[in-house]
């Protein structure tokens, strides 16, 4: 039985101010000791998308960074960028939205490394020999991190269900590519009118599917096997995402990606879900939608698949009802759950400890 360590968000002293608590969960789970000294420590979240204002606020992160160095670590704040359009395509737009978000040095102490590069370059493969995928697309900069924190705004989602820390791993972790071979099995197509022939998807296919015809990018989809990468490519977004994967196949893909983005991590990795805030949709959109559910609070745990299915259970509680499942009932959003427990990821059996 795994433990997942909790403590809700009544406030009435300076000693029971979120930020203590955060510190208090912090040295509760003993996340010191996934940390070395000297130790480069991959803070994982998300810094939200321009327009969006319920990711997690950059004075929590500041705590989280200060019990890094405490512990001789080297803190930097990190995520991937985008596979569709937005703030945050691409390394540059990606960090003038963290900074614009409240992400600057001054604030949370730590700089921010964009993991997979300025275009989604930057990637390891990672060899799984899974059901869906023999090998994994991961950022370089957090498979090359010494031990990481992954650190989660708990919040549904259009095709998980829910947002924790799984969801974090799994698209958070990958590069743009990587997140198109999660999302769908069919593959990209080319807008000719939007098409400027510019000829860079063709350099970068790995499998010279892409041909010009009359300056315009041709695909051919009998070659082409889906890997996204023409899509992170192309300058003008010409080529379009596919988004046609069956759910329950979407669920275990991220399921796979989650479990290799940390399989060079053995007791290297911990998690902290902030369960407040509990918006309909993540915080990829540029709005934050009305919460479906009241703040429950900090939980952390060393067992990714237990910390998730406490914030669930919590939330399930607390509104009285599934309201994952009411917002989005075509999901089978504890499919994750049963996946990443068969792969070994943890258990869904686990003991609460409440810090005060």
């Amino acid at each position: 039985m795994s433990k997942v360590y909790f403590s809700d968000l009544n406030s009435n002293s300076k000693s029971t101010s979120i930020p203590n608590k955060i510190k208090k969960i912090f040295e509760a789970a003993g996340f010191k000791n996934i940390i070395s000294e000297g130790d480069n420590v991959a803070l994982k979240l998300h810094f939200g998308e321009k327009g969006n204002t319920t990711y997690i606020h950059p004075v929590y992160i500041r705590q989280i960074v200060d019990k890094v160095k405490e512990a001789g670590g080297k803190p930097f704040l990190t995520d991937t960028n985008t596979l569709y359009s937005g703030s945050r395509t691409n390394s540059v737009d990606h960090i003038v939205t963290a900074i614009e978000n409240g992400f600057a040095y001054s604030v949370v102490g730590a700089p921010i490394i964009i993991a997979d590069g300025l275009y989604s370059k930057n990637v390891v493969e990672v060899v799984i020999n899974k059901k869906h995928f023999e090998k994994v697309k991961i950022a370089g900069e957090i498979y090359n991190s010494s031990s990481m924190i992954v650190i989660s705004h708990f919040k549904g989602h259009g095709m998980a269900g829910f947002g924790g820390c799984i969801k974090n791993l799994a698209m958070g972790c990958a590069t743009a590519s990587g997140k198109q071979m999660q999302h769908s099995d069919a593959k990209p197509t080319v807008k000719a009118e939007n098409c400027i022939g510019c000829t860079k998807c063709i350099k970068d296919c790995p499998v010279l599917a892409i041909k010009m015809e009359n300056k315009k990018a041709i695909i051919d989809k009998q070659v082409c096997y889906g890997c996204g990468e023409c899509i992170t490519r192309c300058p003008v977004r010409a080529i379009s995402i596919q988004w046609e994967t069956d759910n329950d196949v979407f669920i275990e893909k991220m399921g796979e990606y989650a479990y290799g983005s940390i399989l060079n991590k053995k007791d290297k990795v911990v998690y902290i879900n902030f369960v407040k805030d509990i918006t309909p949709m993540c915080d990829c959109v540029p709005w934050s939608g009305r919460p479906i559910a009241q703040d429950i609070g900090i939980l952390a745990s060393t067992d990714p698949v237990a910390l998730d299915k406490a914030s669930y259970d919590l939330v399930v509680k607390a509104a009285g009802k599934d309201v994952f499942k009411e917002l989005y009932p075509n999901v089978n959003a504890n499919n994750i759950f049963d996946y990443c427990e068969s792969l070994g990821m943890g258990s869904q059996n686990y003991e609460l400890v409440e810090i005060i």
